[in-house]
């Protein structure tokens, strides 16, 4: 048990697309989490900066775009964050404060266009890598852009052992986020790089999403941390679409939660919760990562390298 260390994934939401609260909510879950349960590292949910826009349009239709649907875009715009930001610099002062690893779900604003990001921040160095959603899911592509292979981290980081404070825990962290889980060859991309926390920023809060947690667990042989958003109508602003305009309600679920922890063999060692606020710890033994690989590495001895190939472009996208 010496390579254990301690996580966590919060399941929240965004405090109605208000910056400030939502970075007083972040840097008080984290605190809690840290001082309540130990965690040395956390996983917040898809969007958690800047705002899921669940059920929104944006006035969109084939062919045609309405001004309407332009300013709700200026609103959700003004919402995300750069990167580097002031935002990202209060990130990673709780970080370091709390001396927490942290893994969260942001809106990313880039000149003029808006990406999912994953960030990773880290207690001593600050921000040290990001992650863009590689294809948004459906509708999402009318508000992001797609990130490419430049973004593409895998993360090493050394804790220190949660059972025995001298031994020095070496692990590697990743993010893929939301329905990029269902990229067969950008899983396999990251399991060639070794990731051993595949750390899955998410909203999908179907009861299907933790089969599928369990499969990339098993498969990789890797921990899965997946932190969901759990939002009502109230956790919006008040003139934000809904799934039914003529019942609005403050309590009616918008995203249902669902957030879990993974064991490398498949096992949940927590949750799902569909709890509206939860934190959910594990203690996660890196040894159970070479146990599980001792009969099934999908990159190393279970691979066929003489039939089948992966080929990465990690190059940025040229404008």
């Amino acid at each position: 048990m010496a390579n254990t260390i301690r996580a966590s994934v919060i399941q929240s939401c965004t405090a109605r697309f208000n910056l400030s609260e939502t970075l007083d909510k972040f840097e008080s879950l984290t605190r809690l989490a840290k001082e309540r349960d130990g965690t040395q590292l956390v996983v917040f949910p898809e969007g958690f900066i800047g705002g899921y826009p669940k059920w929104s349009t944006f006035s969109c239709f084939v062919g045609e775009r309405i001004s309407e649907g332009r300013d709700e875009f200026v609103k959700y715009y003004n919402a995300a964050i750069e990167i580097p930001s002031p935002a990202i610099d209060r990130i990673a002062e709780v970080s370091k404060a709390t001396g927490v690893f942290v893994v969260m779900g942001v809106i990313e604003r880039d000149v003029g266009t808006l990406y999912c990001t994953a960030i990773f921040v880290d207690p001593v160095e600050g921000l040290v890598a990001k992650h863009r959603k590689l294809l948004p899911t459906a509708c999402e592509r009318f508000i992001w852009g797609q990130g490419d292979g430049s973004t593409l981290p895998v993360v090493a980081k050394k804790f220190q052992s949660s059972v025995e404070p001298t031994h020095t825990v070496h692990t590697k962290i990743s993010a893929t986020i939301c329905w990029e889980n269902f990229m067969p060859l950008l899983r396999t991309y990251y399991y060639s790089l070794g990731t051993q926390i595949y750390c899955v920023p998410t909203v999908d809060s179907r009861e299907t999403w933790e089969s599928s947690m369990r499969h990339i667990a098993f498969e990789g042989r890797c921990f899965v941390l997946s932190a969901c958003q759990f939002a009502t109508e109230k956790d919006y602003p008040p003139d934000h679409a809904v799934a039914d305009a003529n019942n609005r309600n403050p309590d009616n679920i918008m995203i249902n939660g669902g957030s879990l922890i993974v064991s490398p063999l498949g096992k949940v060692l927590a949750g799902p919760t569909r709890q509206p606020e939860d934190i959910l710890t594990a203690d996660l033994d890196l040894d159970d990562v070479v146990r599980g690989k001792f009969d099934l590495d999908t990159v190393g001895h279970y691979s066929r390298p003489d039939v089948f190939q992966l080929k990465a472009n990690i190059d940025p996208t040229l404008i």
